[in-house]
């Protein structure tokens, strides 16, 4: 005979201890005998970023109507309760900890009138749980007096355009003769002192052959204007009319207070470069290691 039980049913098996609310519903044979035991040496677990990856295999001729797996949560301080069909044969545990070392898993079969077979203990250990970055970017306002480059051309696209909140307009390297070949760059001037920053910045939206866009860029920092170091060298961004790229966070790894944005090279090999606008940002910082940080 079969019937179906509903999640009330298997809450039957559950009274007094708790077991997860999330049941799925699911037919189970109406099996009355004694119910066949998990043995231990047919489970199997996997080490995952923060979860452990629970499998098991259920002999041919095993006989039971569902299965009851259940583990002491260190975080949440409680047992936990999960039930599964008799064609189930793997759970994902989610949220464990590599830093609480071994959980012990129980295993119990049931038959269709919830009578348990004898629990059988598994051990199982879960990786490290992943640290969580989170990011805050707050935005430096640039004024064109402190804005400079070594080669800006005299006849168009001023440096304060850089500044303006204007993406329609530009900046230009020198186009005119003489020209110099690259490296060519824009310098910031700052007020106070930087560390862990990102940049942003727009390409010229229109105009031209489509020369000059930058495609790599170094960013160098200095605290006396005359010596610099390079911290991060930017490749790989779009490099056409209008596009607008915005850094990874950069940790200078000490403070500075003036910035290059310096250009090794451009589209099409041209001797300048121009674009549209830029921005400075500070950035913090905040990690969050679950296996490390203090538990209540």
């Amino acid at each position: 005979m079969k019937m179906k039980y509903m999640i009330a049913a298997l809450a039957m098996a559950c009274v007094g201890t708790g077991c997860d609310d999330k049941l799925e519903t699911f037919e189970v044979q109406g099996y009355t005998g004694v119910p066949a035991a998990i043995e231990a040496s047919n489970i199997t677990s996997t080490a995952l970023e923060g979860k452990i990856q629970l499998n098991w295999t259920v002999p041919e001729d095993a006989e039971f109507s569902y299965l009851k797996i259940w583990y002491n949560d260190p975080l949440l301080k409680t047992d936990v309760y999960k039930v599964a069909s008799i064609g189930t044969t793997e759970m994902l545990i989610e949220d464990t900890r590599a830093r609480f070392g071994e959980y012990e898993f129980f295993f119990q079969t049931f038959n269709a009138n919830n009578e348990g077979s004898e629990v059988t203990s598994f051990k199982a250990v879960s990786g490290k749980a992943p640290i969580v970055t989170t990011e805050t970017r707050t935005e430096v306002k640039l004024e064109a007096s402190q804005l400079s480059s070594d080669a800006p051309e005299p006849s168009e696209g001023p440096i304060s355009n850089l500044v303006n909140g204007n993406t329609n307009d530009f900046f230009h390297g020198r186009w005119s003769s003489p020209t110099t070949p690259l490296p060519h760059y824009v310098q910031v001037d700052f007020n106070e002192e930087h560390q862990v920053f990102a940049i942003e910045w727009w390409n010229r939206a229109s105009g031209g052959s489509g020369e000059g866009f930058p495609t790599t860029v170094e960013l160098q920092i200095s605290n006396d204007g005359n010596d610099w170091e390079t911290v991060e060298t930017l490749t790989g961004f779009e490099a056409t009319w209008g596009s607008h790229i915005v850094s990874d966070y950069v940790d200078a790894g000490k403070t500075f207070t003036h910035l290059r944005y310096n250009v090794t090279a451009v589209t099409k090999d041209a001797n300048y470069f121009h674009m549209a606008e830029f921005k400075f940002y500070d950035v913090k910082i905040d990690i969050y290691d679950p296996e490390t940080v203090e538990l209540d």
